[in-house]
């Protein structure tokens, strides 16, 4: 046999035993991890680093940067308002040509408005011109876009804000519960709380609305309950709706933070699956046993020795976070700076790389 197919079949080496004298480097090991755990470029992740692993470039975590205004909230209210308010007025005035139970003329126009808009339609109110039709299409569309892409920024949002409250709330009996830890534990649970609080805020609205429907319109419980679960679900049968002005100011809130609140809850629980499914994945990848075959599928460069990072960039792969394409588009952009093609990256390559572009 040649001596290449020899060297073919050598299995890949650590690097401690193709060089020896990297054995008298192994003092320097744990530091070297640390280095490369605090690098800056490097991503952070929660299994990765203890409470004393902290960068000292940043300032420290302030327990007030958990509660700072979401600027989506401000931008979201003000299409809601916008959409609200051009909507009112559209459908008040042709309010002639809208059939139906009626109350008050700019009540109605806001209730069919937001009816309109979550696709309830309870048919207590309907347009019976062909102006007045063509206007509830574009509203509903309009409002199912506005639905399905604003208003989830809010609940978002106010679903944060509640998760915070409860986390914080299972810290507050240790000692050692500071803002770090609380941020920690949101990031590894941050869709199961989701899901709680999602569940809970439905809970109390499912429970609001009949008992509401109950008090002000008088009916009876099982109605009620039978009205509450057409409303959310956006089926609005429109055998049992909200008739009294009163009921009417109720529902253009209720059924806005209900329909939405729902819709949010099954999207969280969908996600959470698919999150969990990932971790039982990155679980499986991180705890099976390595072999040669690995160590060559790892080793990018062909040299017969499996850097930190070539060894990160195939765990990741097999776990399905990233793959070729990504990989080869993030070396395609290190070679574009590499401009001396030394295999590193300097201040210099990177101001002539781009001076050159």
């Amino acid at each position: 046999m040649s001596s290449s197919a020899d060297s073919a079949r050598e299995p890949l080496l650590p690097k401690e035993q193709l060089d020896p004298m990297n054995t008298t480097k192994s003092r320097t090991t744990s530091s070297s991890k640390r280095r490369l755990r605090r690098s800056r470029s490097a991503p952070r992740g929660d299994c990765t680093y203890d409470d004393n692993d902290v960068k000292t470039d940043e300032p420290p975590l302030h327990p007030s940067q958990l509660f700072n205004l979401n600027p989506n909230l401000r931008r979201v209210i003000m299409f809601l308002a916008l959409y609200l308010t051009i909507g009112t007025l559209c459908f008040y005035l042709v309010r002639n040509q809208i059939s139906g139970h009626k109350t008050n003329g700019v009540l109605d126009a806001v209730y069919f408005c937001v009816v309109t808009m979550t696709t309830v339609g309870y048919g207590d109110l309907v347009p019976s011109s062909s102006a007045s039709r063509l206007l509830a299409c574009a509203f509903v569309f309009s409002g199912m876009v506005l639905v399905g892409h604003l208003l989830s920024r809010a609940a978002d949002y106010l679903v944060e804000k509640q998760e915070t409250l409860l986390v914080r709330a299972f810290h507050l009996r240790q000692s050692s519960g500071g803002p770090l830890d609380i941020l920690k534990e949101l990031q590894t649970n941050k869709l199961r709380y989701k899901c709680y609080v999602t569940f809970i805020v439905f809970v109390v609205l499912f429970i609001a609305g009949t008992v509401f429907l109950v008090t002000f319109e008088k009916m009876p419980v099982i109605e009620a309950f039978y009205c509450v679960c057409s409303t959310v679900t956006t089926l609005g049968y429109g055998d049992r709706s909200f008739n009294s002005g009163t009921g009417r100011l109720f529902a253009v809130i209720w059924i806005l933070t209900s329909t939405i609140c729902l819709a949010q809850f099954l999207l969280y629980v969908a996600e959470l699956n698919a999150e969990t499914k990932q971790r039982e994945l990155v679980k499986w990848v991180l705890t099976r046993r390595i072999t040669n075959n690995d160590l060559e599928a790892a080793d990018l460069d062909e040299d017969r020795v499996v850097e930190a990072a070539e060894f990160i960039v195939y765990k990741l792969k097999e776990m399905g976070k990233i793959d070729e394409k990504d990989v080869a588009g993030i070396m395609e952009e290190f070679e574009n700076l590499d401009y001396d093609e030394s295999g590193n990256l300097t201040n210099s390559d990177i101001v002539l790389a781009q001076a050159q572009r």
